[in-house]
């Protein structure tokens, strides 16, 4: 009874007009912002912040978060059609969604996208109403020992994402640590890795990381041939999925949306570890593992799904913990208190129209993008028939502007071009660079977790085994990387994605 009279007092409040007005610009945003090339949430949000100021509360955090999920949804719109993520999130869709564009299959992608995550969305936000307190007590178990094992578990579990040698995509994990220390020391202030270059100080931006690996690259690879052009901007056709599509995208979208809507939970977990964790079971326990990365549906449908459910449920550590999961949730930490807003326990009791408010919006806001999404497919899909000389110049153009938009600063468009070779000689070299960039972004935490958990224990690294979360998530770390590492496994790996020359 309680919870009904929760959910009717959030929907009378999300359906004020002011109310579901404002969420339909959020979304649109949003989904705006993940469509173009180089632009993404984090920066979009920060840009519009002030603006909501002159707003009423509920009204301006339903906005803001209209904003994010929206740009979950729009994410996966150039990652699929020209290869280019704006957020690290839909790196992993890239993987397989561009190689079903460059098949022609561009609108069943972004239609198994849509689908999984509107059905990923409203799933997440029932877990968000009825589970928020327990999912809380949960949460609150874990400590920077925890956090660094979560996170430790996931950078071995993502070896599965690379393509032939399991001792590649290490590396590539690790240079994406070594980039993500770039900057001042998070404890002392101490420079690393600056070489006396003080754009360098505040570290490296995760847009110019994912553009220059993943659009400045491709399009320097996609020059060497000139079939491959073609394939990129023809043969598209059939915008639905066929019942061989759907009945292959269930199962994923069902698995992806429970692990999403987990993973969503805990502050550090979040969207990226979400979606790549789901592309790695998909991949794992596929009866085709040969298809992954040459165009396997599965691997679009459950990593859409388990992004957009943990981009719900990351409100979850937000509302009730007063804990960000991710930039996005800090800058929301930042709305909540210029509203004069304490994010934490107490919000569920001192804002309940805010609470329950925010929670039925995010409803209202999946049925917004459904009606957005899905009959504007074949507008985007028709990006594809642009012609070459025209698309990817334009490319270069709109990830620049919005590259060097985030902070006005030149340095940041440099980089777009030093990423983008460097991801042109690892791809070369057989590397792939959806490992390196999980390790850049999931370094800067590892770090963190480590050093809390030392300075808390004193300096006693048993810390990590002798808290039995932290000591379990090793473990599977530990069988993780001893499985990847197995001769007989790898030179199976080696067999299933070798490609065709």
């Amino acid at each position: 009874m309680d919870l009904l009279n929760n959910l009717t007092l959030g929907f009378s409040t999300a359906l004020l007009v002011q109310n579901v007005l404002y969420c339909f610009v959020g979304v649109l945003l949003g989904t705006a912002v993940g469509v173009l090339p180089g632009i993404g949430p984090t920066a979009t949000v920060a840009m519009l912040l002030p603006i909501t100021f002159n707003f009423e509360p509920v009204t301006a955090l339903i906005m803001l978060a209209g904003i994010y999920y929206g740009a979950q949804y729009g994410g996966s719109t150039t990652a699929i059609l020209i290869n280019l993520p704006g957020e690290s999130s839909a790196a992993v869709t890239a993987l397989d969604g561009h190689a079903m564009a460059r098949q022609g299959r561009a609108g069943p992608a972004l239609a198994a996208a849509a689908i999984g995550s509107f059905f990923a969305g409203t799933v997440a936000t029932v877990v968000l109403a009825v589970a928020a307190p327990p999912l809380a007590r949960v949460a609150l178990r874990f400590g920077p020992a925890e956090y660094f094992s979560l996170v430790l578990l996931g950078l071995i579990v993502s070896i599965a994402l690379a393509r032939g040698s399991a001792l590649k995509a290490l590396a590539m994990i690790t240079l994406g640590i070594l980039f993500g220390t770039v900057g001042q020391d998070i404890y002392s202030g101490t420079p690393r890795f600056v070489f006396e270059q003080r754009e360098l100080y505040g570290g490296i931006d995760f847009v110019s990381v994912a553009v220059g690996m993943f659009g400045v690259a491709e399009i320097l690879r996609n020059l060497e041939n000139e079939d491959t052009r073609a394939a990129i901007v023809s043969k598209v056709k059939n915008l639905w999925p066929t019942r061989e599509d759907r009945r292959r995208m269930a199962a994923p979208i069902l698995r992806g949306t429970g692990l999403g809507a987990a993973l969503g939970v805990l502050p550090g977990g979040g969207h990226v570890l979400a979606s790549f964790t789901s592309y790695a079971v998909e991949k794992r326990i596929s009866r085709r593992p040969a298809e992954f990365g040459t165009g396997a549906i599965e691997g679009v449908a459950g990593p859409e799904s388990a992004n957009n459910a943990a981009a719900q449920t990351s409100f979850i550590p937000l509302l009730t913990l007063g804990l960000p999961a991710h930039p996005v949730m800090a800058l929301m930490v930042g709305a909540f208190i210029v509203h004069g807003i304490t994010p934490g326990p107490n919000v569920i009791t001192d804002e309940p129209a805010l609470f329950w408010g925010l929670i039925a919006s995010m409803w209202i806001g999946n049925v917004l993008l459904v009606l957005l999404n899905l009959p504007l497919i074949g507008i985007w899909v028709r990006m594809l028939r642009i012609p070459y000389t025209v698309l990817f110049p334009t490319i270069v153009l709109f990830a620049a502007i919005g590259t060097y938009s985030l902070g006005f600063n030149a340095y940041d468009v440099y980089a777009i071009a030093f990423f983008g070779i460097l991801g042109y000689v690892l791809i070369k070299c057989g590397c792939e660079p959806a490992p390196l960039l999980l390790g850049f972004v999931l370094g800067p935490l590892l770090e963190e977790n480590l050093r809390r958990a030392l300075i808390i224990s004193r300096g006693d690294a048993t810390v990590f085994l002798t808290r039995p979360i932290s000591a379990a998530l090793l473990i599977l770390a530990v069988a993780a990387l001893v499985v990847a590492a197995l001769p007989m496994i790898r030179k199976r790996r080696d067999k299933v994605f070798t490609e065709d020359e």
